[in-house]
């Protein structure tokens, strides 16, 4: 309730696109995506804290230790079992540390519980597939469209270069949606960054994974597995939406 107050004082933009030179995560618009940006920030606190530790003792050695300073060393300065017990049994109680959050977040990313609606996504040399198996058209089959990349020649004024498409995944937002993916050619990744989503698409294979948009928007990614030469030219966008206008578009679509 406090993030939704904040959002409608200051009217935020959001980051849904990959920028140039981009070091740093996308906005999240997904529970998923959140907990990786948590379990993030919480292990690089903890590599800071052993990266300020390992190099302070390094730079000590060097200055403390070194030819000039202290020509003869005693043998139990260099070695001994109590500080060889330290740097073997901390690093264990630090990898324990990070394990349970990591392995809490993969048990919940893996987690599908009564999603509303599957879409099945479906990977292509060199484009994307989907399809609604929940709804059906006039003529009782199931929704389904090809979605390509718009062509640099084609994209008009605000559009994105090699992350337009000319159809895309349409959501409600607020709303648990299972995906279905794989292939049928070769290895291709499905990957949405502020959705928390990547997963493999295999030939052969069905994957699962789901998500929910807490926002409208649109949110881009790319095919994350090289499958060609023409890998890099299969953009994604999932275009978010509330209920209402979800709805007239599953009507327009039928």
């Amino acid at each position: 309730m406090i993030n939704n107050l904040l959002r409608i004082i200051f009217n935020p933009v959001f980051n849904d696109s990959p920028e140039p030179w981009q070091i740093g995560f996308q906005d999240s618009a997904a529970p998923g995506f959140e907990g990786i940006t948590d379990l993030h920030d919480s292990i690089f606190f903890y590599l800071v804290v052993i990266s300020i530790g390992v190099f302070w003792v390094l730079f000590s050695v060097i200055f403390n230790f070194n030819q000039k300073t202290s020509p003869i060393v005693y043998k139990y300065s260099n070695h001994g079992t109590l500080i060889e017990l330290i740097w073997t049994i901390t690093p264990a109680f630090v990898l324990i540390a990070i394990a349970f959050p990591s392995f809490r977040l993969l048990y919940m990313l893996d987690e599908v519980v009564t999603p509303i609606m599957t879409i099945k996504v479906i990977g292509h040399q060199w484009y994307w597939s989907y399809e609604y198996a929940d709804f059906i058209n006039e003529n009782e089959e199931a929704i389904e469209f090809d979605s390509y990349m718009v062509p640099e020649s084609d994209l008009e004024v605000g559009q994105l270069r090699l992350l337009e498409v000319d159809n895309k995944i349409v959501v409600p937002s607020n709303s648990h949606i299972r995906l279905v993916v794989t292939s049928t050619d070769v290895i291709h990744d499905f990957a949405v960054p502020s959705l928390g989503l990547k997963i493999d698409a295999v030939p052969g294979r069905l994957n699962q994974t789901s998500f929910i948009a807490l926002r409208p928007g649109v949110f881009r990614g790319q095919c994350s597995e090289i499958c060609g030469v023409y890998h890099g030219f299969m953009p994604i966008a999932v275009k978010a939406l509330p209920y209402e206008e979800f709805l007239f578009w599953l009507e327009s679509m039928s």
